[in-house]
């Protein structure tokens, strides 16, 4: 696969990623017209793919390039360039399999749970609650609670409280279906948690935003076959526990 952007000059400019290939635009905040004026986590990958310029190819399963971008916009400018190893990841990462947009959302609310603010804990904790209500309904009711998840809410128990009588009180989630929960209710789940991690009074936000971007390549690397929506096996760890393992213990610095 070929890095080379014909359009771009070859000279090098300031902020980019010493060894980065030349002729491949600085990665910043946002959309971009073509490459001269930069591009985005996505639009590279469009390139890369050959679809037209685009921050919405169709190289990439909706949810994960959502994550991307937001990973991409929330990202410091000092860090950003550190993202550009992980484009070529996700060209061709793509699929109709539901359980993709559960384990993305999974993993991204896992990750932030812990060190978002209180009220971001409420929404993202009522997320993961929908999240496994929709996981039940995939697996016919037969999977059992994810332990990521679980652990998660333990780390949060008054937003778990406050989302467990809230789901109760106005049945939030109960019919929630797959369709509609990888249309409307992960892209949200996964935005509130990637603008938390960001806000978070952590030292590492970069870092935590890059470590969920590359557990949710992984999730959709490790898919089953296109059309298949069966339950991950519940011998293997989930990607949303990588992800964990990989953020670490929550520093708190303020």
């Amino acid at each position: 696969m070929s890095w080379s952007l014909p359009l771009l000059p070859a000279a090098p400019r300031p902020g980019r990623r010493a060894g980065a290939p030349d002729g491949v635009p600085l990665l910043s905040r946002g959309r971009h017209r073509s490459p001269r004026q930069g591009a985005c986590f996505m639009e590279l990958a469009s390139h890369l793919a050959g679809e037209p310029w685009s921050d919405h190819p169709a190289c990439t399963h909706p949810l994960l390039a959502a994550l991307a971008r937001g990973v991409n916009d929330h990202t410091s400018d000092a860090a950003r360039p550190l993202l550009l190893d992980l484009v070529p990841s996700v060209v061709g990462r793509r699929g109709e399999d539901p359980w993709i947009d559960v384990r993305i959302a999974r993993l991204a609310a896992v990750a932030a749970l812990p060190v978002v603010a209180e009220e971001r804990q409420r929404v993202l904790a009522l997320g993961l609650l929908s999240t496994e209500r929709v996981a039940a309904r995939l697996a016919g009711g037969a999977v059992r609670p994810d332990a990521a998840t679980a652990a998660a809410l333990r780390r949060a128990p008054g937003a778990a409280l406050w989302a467990e009588r809230f789901a109760r009180q106005h049945g939030h989630g109960a019919d929630a279906t797959p369709a509609r929960f990888g249309r409307a209710v992960a892209p949200r789940i996964v935005a509130c948690a990637v603008e938390g991690i960001a806000r978070a009074c952590v030292p590492d936000a970069d870092r935590r935003l890059r470590d969920v971007l590359t557990a949710a390549i992984e999730v959709c690397a490790d898919r089953p076959r296109p059309g298949a929506a069966t339950a991950p096996p519940a011998t293997t760890p989930s990607a949303a526990a990588a992800a964990v393992a990989r953020v670490g213990e929550v520093t708190r610095t303020c």
